[in-house]
């Protein structure tokens, strides 16, 4: 009532109560008990959850309140790096990131890759925007946040392959990406963990997870970011049953890797 500058006189004329009742209600030794009608009022008219007034949740925000909270959508451009994914790497500094990518990581690709995938799309000329990009790859790389991954594993066989989204890809390019990511996988464990899982066993869309702080789940046009602990803890627990179950592990993908690659030459 207080934070709410409400009177004993006006929260008994919100909840349509006689000020006695209001009375009593506060009083600690208070025997009465109010009606679910009263106390949905006194929740409505105080701006709080009828839950927390009655001691059932620590959240004392009302339920609409907690859901503009919790789940967030905004726009997802075609672009390297976009603004919101910068940032929300940046909030989670330090955090261990949990990855499924539409594709293959951006940060781990060639600037081959990057102009063949990105050129048809960008705004600025190819050079500014790999440029760009790279220093923001390079802060996400050195921001103290470990990398974990799980990649199915038809997107990299189709990509070794040049089939599908990847059709029309020179092969030097191919092999100059599978060698760099070889080479990271190996150099940058454990802080960079990569696996590969089987999607006609177990499928993820694309997602993102920022520690305990955020999980953002990846529509084309738009990001669902969900804050809440419930959402954030089931995401979590979805990304670790694909590393779990992964058929390349992360301690083997450089050897696996090595192996689709001579298989190209």
């Amino acid at each position: 009532m207080a934070e709410a500058d409400m009177t004993q006189a006006g929260l008994a004329r919100a909840t349509g109560v006689d000020r006695s009742t209001v009375s009593q209600l506060l009083s600690d030794g208070g025997a009465r008990l109010p009606n679910a009608q009263i106390v949905a009022e006194a929740a409505r008219s105080c701006g709080v959850s009828a839950d927390w007034l009655l001691g059932l949740s620590d959240r004392p925000e009302q339920a609409d309140d907690l859901l503009a909270n919790a789940l967030e959508v905004t726009e997802a451009p075609r672009a390297l790096i976009d603004e919101q994914i910068f940032s929300w790497h940046q909030e989670a500094q330090g955090y261990k990131i949990r990855h499924v990518p539409a594709g293959l990581p951006d940060m781990l690709k060639t600037e081959d890759v990057l102009v063949w995938e990105y050129a048809p799309h960008l705004g600025r000329t190819v050079r500014q925007a790999i440029g760009a990009s790279e220093d923001r790859l390079s802060w996400m790389r050195g921001s103290g946040s470990d990398y974990e991954i799980a990649l199915p594993l038809y997107e990299i066989t189709s990509f070794a392959r040049a089939e599908g989204y990847y059709a029309g890809l020179p092969e030097q390019t191919r092999i100059d990406q599978l060698e760099q990511l070889e080479r990271l996988c190996d150099q940058l464990y454990p802080r960079l963990r990569v696996s590969f899982f089987d999607a006609r066993q177990l499928y993820s869309a694309p997602i993102t997870i920022f520690g305990p702080l955020l999980a953002v789940v990846y529509l084309g046009r738009n990001y669902l970011a969900f804050r809440d602990t419930e959402r954030v803890t089931a995401l979590t627990t979805h990304f670790d049953q694909l590393v779990r179950e992964a058929n390349v592990s992360e301690r083997s993908v450089p050897a696996w890797l090595a192996e689709l690659r001579s298989g190209m030459v």
